[in-house]
């Protein structure tokens, strides 16, 4: 089995904390009203539930898919709806959920999209944000961490459709990735006292 290098990139502490800074945040903002999460599918839905674990004004929550990647690391740039809102959001207070933001063009489109629907007030907040990607001009009131140009997975973010189920870590530019044996890694890993939280790795 080839050797995997994990550093922690975030741990669970700060990242519990800061979900429940925003989930505080958003809470004292919308008091006396209700909010509308729109969770998209499907990185963002560990985060979402976390958030919404955390905002004590009543929740509703819809979801929506979308995509600009094609089994690969980089985004073609084309966005597609695959899958649209099953409620109408007009006079809602909305906030658009995602799991990370790079270039933009997603968010761009589906802001757009969405606002043509007449919420009452349309917000986006994100666990990640990569500004170096940022090809699109976009508002984002609600950031969890500001991180590098790396490729994350984990934590709801995925390679390919894997490894989702595992907490953050990022690959290496070169992109040698490899099918982690995972619960046996990540247990051993957990052994040695790594802990849990986000975590960066590298495969060799």
């Amino acid at each position: 089995m080839e050797k995997h290098h994990i550093e922690v990139m975030l741990p669970e502490e700060k990242v519990d904390a800061r979900i429940r800074e925003i989930g505080e945040q958003i809470s004292r903002e919308y008091a006396g009203k209700s909010v509308h999460l729109i969770c998209i599918l499907k990185g963002s839905v560990y985060f979402t539930c976390e958030l919404a674990k955390r905002i004590t004004v009543p929740v509703t929550m819809d979801f929506m898919q979308c995509s600009s990647y094609s089994g690969d690391t980089k985004s073609s740039g084309i966005v597609r709806i695959v899958k649209d809102l099953d409620e109408n959001i007009e006079g809602k207070e909305v906030i658009i959920i995602e799991d990370i933001i790079d270039s933009g063009r997603t968010l761009s489109h589906l802001k757009k999209l969405l606002g043509q629907r007449n919420p009452a007030s349309l917000k986006i907040c994100t666990l990640l944000d990569k500004p170096e990607r940022r090809v699109v001009d976009v508002d984002v009131e609600y950031v969890g961490f500001q991180i590098e140009d790396k490729f994350v997975v984990g934590y709801g973010l995925d390679y390919d459709q894997q490894y989702r189920n595992l907490l953050v870590w990022w690959n290496l530019t070169d992109r040698r990735i490899r099918r982690l044996e995972q619960t046996v890694e990540r247990n051993r890993y957990l052994s040695d006292g790594f802990g849990t939280g986000l975590h960066a790795a590298g495969f060799f």
